[in-house]
This record gives structure tokens, sequence and C-alpha cells, in this order.
């Protein structure tokens, strides 16, 4: 924050010394765009907005039956011995669609069921 606050004071005294704002904010190391984010209509400093967004749920995000069901299929003893890269094409070659293989081992992951050393 007071890193910011100095860039922006620099670049206000070298616009109100004549210099355009876009090259000083790229002397700052910003792009004008950043700049603008940064500051109100009144050159007031904004702080920063990302820890308040509004971040939805994405809409295909997994229900917990769909990971319920990646967990009993991982777990059950015809597919225990196996890794996810192996799971997902041999479901697949049954005609069985879950998730995806990326997301088999996320959710391996989350759960604290993958192994990562061989």
């Amino acid at each position: 924050m007071l890193e910011r606050r100095k860039l922006l004071a620099l670049i206000d005294n070298a616009f109100t010394a004549g210099a355009r704002k876009k090259l000083a904010c790229t002397e700052a190391g910003i792009s004008l765009r950043t700049y603008q984010r940064w500051t109100t209509k009144d050159a007031l400093m904004v702080g920063d907005k990302r820890p308040v967004a509004d971040r939805p749920e994405p809409k295909n995000k997994l229900t917990q039956a769909e990971r319920e069901s990646i967990l009993e299929i991982c777990n059950s003893a015809e597919y225990a011995s196996l890794p996810p890269s192996q799971i997902v094409p041999s479901l697949l070659d049954d005609g069985v669609y879950i998730a995806s293989l990326s997301t088999f081992y996320r959710t391996l992951k989350q759960v604290g069921q993958l192994s990562t050393h061989a």
C-alpha cells in the first residue's frame, strides 16, 4: 500500500510538471490502466478491491454427490490400486463419464488421497 502511494505521488508530480500520464506510468513500471484502477476521478487512492470482489461459484462446479462418486470409485476394490490416469480411461471404455482426469486428481488431492511419490 505504501509503495502504491509513492508511485501515485511520483506519477502525479510528473503529470503536474507537464509529463504525459501514460509515459509517467510507463516509467513507474505500471500501465495507465493500472493507474486508473488505483485512483478515483478525484485522484484519490483506492484500495485493493480483489479481497472484496464478488466471486460467484462456477456453474460447472462439482456437486458433493459427484465428489463422493469420484472418491467411491477411486477407493473401490477394482480401482484402489490404480492412479486416476488409468481409472478415467477405464471408465470411459465402459461408457461412464463422471469428471475429467484433472478433476479426479484435484478431488483426491483435496482429501489427501493423492500420493505424489513413485
